[in-house]
C-alpha cells in the first residue's frame, strides 16, 4: 500500500478486480489499467491496441523492449514482421541512410518507429498499410533539388517523403539529401 491508498490492476465489479474495461455494463477485453479506484459508473471506448499497423507495431516495441534488443535488433524484427512491400522499401532506405552517413545511430522510438539521428533527428520510417513515410525532423530547412518531398509540405519546420508500394526512390538524390540533414544538424550542435 502506498501512502495514498491501495492500487488495483483494473475496475471493480461486484467486489472482484476485472481485467478489462467495462462497456454497457459488460466486460471487454482490453488492457489492463492501473490507477486509484474512483467512485461511480466505469464507462470506456474501445481500445487503443486495435489490429491495426499501428497496435502491431506497440505490441512489437512494448515487448521487444522488455527484452532489452538494441534499436537496430528492433528495427530489423520490425522489416522482418512487415514481410511485404514496406519491409522492403525499409531495409531498401535503411542501407541508403547508412551509406549516405556511417555514423548514423538507429533509435527506436514512440514505440515503433524506427528514428536515425546524427546529432539530432535526421528522419523517421513509419510504415503505415499503404505508404513508407520518410519524415525529415528539419526538414524545411533543406535543399530539395531532386524533389523528393512530396508530403508534409505545409509546415515549416518536417518534411516527409511518402513511398507507396511499386515506387522507387532515386537513391543517389535521397543520400545527398541525407548527407545534408546531417550536415544541417551538425552545423546546429556547435
Amino acid at each position: 500500500m502506498s501512502a495514498a491508498g491501495p492500487i488495483v490492476a483494473g475496475p471493480i465489479v461486484a467486489g472482484r478486480v476485472v481485467a478489462g474495461p467495462i462497456v454497457a455494463g459488460r466486460v471487454v477485453a482490453g488492457p489492463i489499467v492501473a490507477g486509484p479506484i474512483v467512485a461511480g459508473p466505469i464507462v470506456a471506448g474501445p481500445s487503443r491496441d486495435r489490429k491495426t499497423e499501428r497496435g502491431a507495431a506497440n505490441k512489437m516495441g512494448k515487448s521487444a523492449m522488455a527484452t532489452g534488443l538494441s534499436p537496430s535488433r528492433l528495427i530489423d524484427a520490425k522489416i522482418k514482421e512487415l514481410d511485404n512491400w514496406r519491409g522492403q522499401t525499409l531495409s531498401r532506405v535503411r542501407a541508403l541512410i547508412k551509406q549516405a552517413d556511417p555514423e548514423v545511430v538507429e533509435e527506436w522510438k514512440w514505440r515503433g518507429v524506427p528514428v536515425w539521428s546524427h546529432n539530432g533527428i535526421l528522419c523517421t520510417g513509419e510504415t503505415y498499410k499503404s505508404v513508407v513515410k520518410l519524415t525529415f525532423a528539419r526538414g524545411a530547412a533543406l535543399e530539395d533539388p531532386s524533389g523528393l518531398f512530396n508530403a508534409s509540405l505545409e509546415g515549416n519546420t518536417r518534411r516527409a517523403i511518402d513511398l507507396h508500394e511499386g515506387e522507387e526512390i532515386d537513391g543517389d538524390a535521397f543520400k545527398a539529401l541525407m548527407r545534408a540533414a546531417a550536415a544541417l544538424n551538425g552545423s546546429s550542435a556547435r
